[in-house]
C-alpha cells in the first residue's frame, strides 16, 4: 500500500510521450473535440421571408426572421411579429417546425466529456507515465473508454449529420414561405443563413471516430493482452550447435 502511494504521489513530468502515437494522437483528440462542441454548440442562424398582398393595390412588403441556435428546438422558435393589419388583416405568429435537440445535445455531449478524459489521459501520460506502464488496470480502462468513446462518436456523428440535413431543409425559405397563409398574403423567400460551421462540426465529429477508433491500437498495445512477438533474429536464437 505504501509502496503504490508512493507511485501515485510521485509526479514525473516528461513530454516525450507526445512524440509518440499514444500521446500525439491523444492531444489530437483533445483538441478536435473542442472544434466539434464549438462549431455546433456556438451555432446561430436566421431564416427570413418577405410578406406582400395578393392585391397589388395594397403596396405592403414586410420581412419577418427567425433566429434559431443550438439546442435547435425549432418548434419553439417564432418569426418576428408584424404590428397592426397586413392586408387589412391580422397577421397569426408563424413557428418553425420539429425539435433536433436530441440529437445535437447528445453530440455535444460526447464532444465534452471526450474534451475532459482526454485532459485526464494527457496528465496521466505525462505526468504518470510510470505509473501506468508497471498497472495491467490502468491501460485496460484506458483501452475501453477508448473503444466506447469511437462508437459514441460513430452514433453521435451519424444522428447529428441527419439532424442537420433536416434542419436545411426546414430552415430553408423555400419551405418556411409554405406557411404563409394565403389568401390575403403572398410570400416569398427571404436570406438563407449560412451552416459552414455546423459542416464543420460533423466533418469533425467523424474525424474523431477515425481518431478514437486508430488510437485503440495503440492503446491496445499497452495493455497486457498485446503479446510481444516472438524474436526471429538468428543472433537471439543463440549459437548454433558445433559440428563434430
Amino acid at each position: 500500500m505504501n509502496r503504490l502511494t508512493q507511485k501515485m504521489s510521485g509526479l514525473q513530468l516528461n513530454f516525450s510521450p507526445l512524440k509518440e502515437p499514444l500521446g500525439f494522437i491523444k492531444l489530437l483528440e483533445w483538441i478536435f473535440s473542442i472544434f466539434s462542441f464549438a462549431t455546433c454548440g456556438g451555432y446561430s442562424g436566421t431564416t427570413s421571408m418577405i410578406v406582400s398582398c395578393e392585391d397589388k393595390k395594397l403596396a405592403e412588403n414586410h420581412t419577418i426572421e427567425a433566429t434559431f441556435m443550438y439546442p435547435f428546438r425549432l418548434n419553439e422558435i417564432t418569426f418576428s411579429k408584424i404590428s397592426g393589419l397586413v392586408c387589412n388583416s391580422s397577421w397569426d405568429d408563424l413557428h418553425l417546425t420539429a425539435d433536433f435537440s436530441a440529437p445535437a445535445q447528445f453530440y455535444v455531449t460526447i464532444a465534452v466529456f471526450a474534451f475532459l478524459y482526454c485532459i485526464g489521459a494527457l496528465v496521466l501520460y505525462l505526468g504518470f507515465r510510470h505509473l501506468y506502464q508497471d498497472s495491467q488496470k490502468l491501460p485496460l480502462i484506458d483501452f475501453i473508454i477508448t473503444i466506447l468513446f469511437a462508437f459514441m462518436w460513430l452514433v453521435s456523428s451519424c444522428a447529428w449529420a441527419k439532424a442537420l440535413s433536416d434542419i436545411k431543409y426546414l430552415t430553408d425559405p423555400k419551405y418556411t414561405k409554405e406557411g404563409c397563409k394565403s389568401p390575403p398574403f403572398s410570400c416569398a423567400a427571404g436570406t438563407e443563413s449560412r451552416m459552414g460551421s455546423l459542416n464543420i462540426s460533423v466533418a469533425f465529429g467523424f474525424l474523431n471516430l477515425i481518431l478514437w477508433a486508430g488510437n485503440a491500437w495503440f492503446v491496445y498495445k499497452e495493455t497486457n493482452l498485446h503479446a510481444p512477438p516472438v524474436a526471429s533474429n538468428p543472433e537471439q536464437q543463440g549459437p548454433p550447435p558445433s559440428s563434430m
